[in-house]
């Protein structure tokens, strides 16, 4: 039987939601029966510019001002009620430090991951993306939410600083940047929580941060250069995807210890192929697709490297996110806990389904029961 947290920040509780937080326009959400229609979207943009210059030329509200990581500077409402996410980083840490402000969803949540968030939260809307390869998310729609904040967390590279810049100026809506690395997440937090008017929960979140990510130190600086085992993320259907050394797909790695055996040029993710898998010859396989590694011991290719022999294939588990990279965001924290017990059983002692019930309940306002956590980490292996 699971317990359902009371929200822990300094505006709302758990309690006090009685209903799904950030609907469409008037209690509707945008695209439902009785939600307004959207025109051109030139129209319909150049509509929204002008409402926002008359509620900034009103001075109703108080505003605050920042810089985010991308060095832009931002000024929105003091409190932003109605937060729209760029991305699935950003949802994810929204949803942790605010799920009141959440609008909505890059994607729709899966009921298999609805079990491990709050029901209210769970069931808000599709709403697309506006960051990533392929935006799915109309700037007509994101004004028909009333938005009051867009949240990124991710790279703040020139790229992306300019899409904020232009949604910001097409749009009228502040956009906040923030810097997707684990190293800044303590940052990130603290910045996203003050933005927000939520300090309390942003320490909070900063803090058992630290705490992990120390812990992870602590166990990294007791391992020998012979202990640091060699994995390969194999990621995808055909586990011939990768996540490249020092990219933000694989940072668990760097985390736990373990050498990434994937040296590329590449920034981030990549196509490899099975002769680089020979060659690089991993003492570990961290999967990512179910089927992938159901079939591993099956397909003769694989079949043939000693890891798979000797049984040394993880599958990374997913919810209610993913714990090794989908998102890159707050969700890789419970992956470093996870990890670091299957890479490492005879340092990482005690009861691992207690610990990542914690951790769960901390983050995402709910806690799994131990029955739950059980059946997570079998899948795992």
């Amino acid at each position: 039987m699971d317990r359902r947290s009371s929200f822990d920040t300094d505006s709302v509780r758990h309690a006090e939601l009685a209903g799904p937080p950030g609907p469409g326009p008037r209690g509707v959400p945008a695209g439902a029966a009785g939600a307004p229609r959207a025109p051109g979207r030139r129209r319909f943009v150049a509509a929204g510019l002008a409402a926002a210059a008359a509620s900034a030329a009103g001075a109703v509200r108080a505003q605050i001002a920042t810089t985010d990581d991308a060095g832009r500077r931002v000024t929105a409402a003091r409190t932003p009620r109605r937060v729209f996410p760029a991305g699935a980083p950003a949802s994810v840490f929204l949803y942790c430090m605010a799920p009141d402000r959440l609008l909505g969803w890059p994607r729709a949540v899966r009921p298999e991951e609805a079990a491990f968030l709050l029901p209210q939260v769970a069931a808000l809307p599709e709403v697309g993306r506006l960051t990533g390869r392929g935006s799915t998310a109309k700037l007509e729609a994101v004004l028909a939410l009333q938005a009051d904040l867009i949240v990124d967390v991710g790279s703040i590279a020139p790229t992306y600083a300019s899409l904020a810049e232009q949604v910001q100026r097409q749009t009228g809506i502040p956009y906040l940047l923030l810097d997707g690395a684990f190293e800044h997440t303590e940052a990130t937090l603290r910045r996203l929580g003050q933005v927000l008017g939520l300090t309390a929960r942003a320490e909070s979140l900063a803090r058992g941060t630290r705490a992990r990510l120390d812990a992870a130190a602590e166990l990294r600086a007791g391992l020998a250069e012979g202990d640091r085992p060699r994995v390969l993320f194999a990621r995808g259907p055909t586990g011939l995807a990768t996540a490249a050394a020092g990219g933000l797909n694989a940072e668990v790695l760097e985390q736990v210890g373990a050498i990434n055996v994937a040296r590329l040029e590449a920034p981030n993710l990549s196509q490899i192929s099975f002769e680089q898998v020979l060659a690089w010859n991993p003492d570990w396989i961290l999967a990512s697709d179910p089927a992938f590694f159901a079939g591993i011991r099956r397909r003769a290719v694989w079949s043939a490297l000693p890891a798979v022999r000797a049984r040394r294939v993880l599958l990374a588990p997913s919810l209610p996110f993913g714990w090794f990279d989908t998102p890159p965001a707050l969700n890789r924290l419970v992956g470093i806990e996870w990890l670091s017990a299957m890479l490492y059983p005879k340092r990482v002692r005690g009861p691992l389904e207690e610990r990542l019930a914690d951790t769960f309940e901390w983050l995402y306002w709910r806690r799994p029961s131990i029955a739950q956590m059980r059946a997570l980490l079998a899948a795992g292996r």
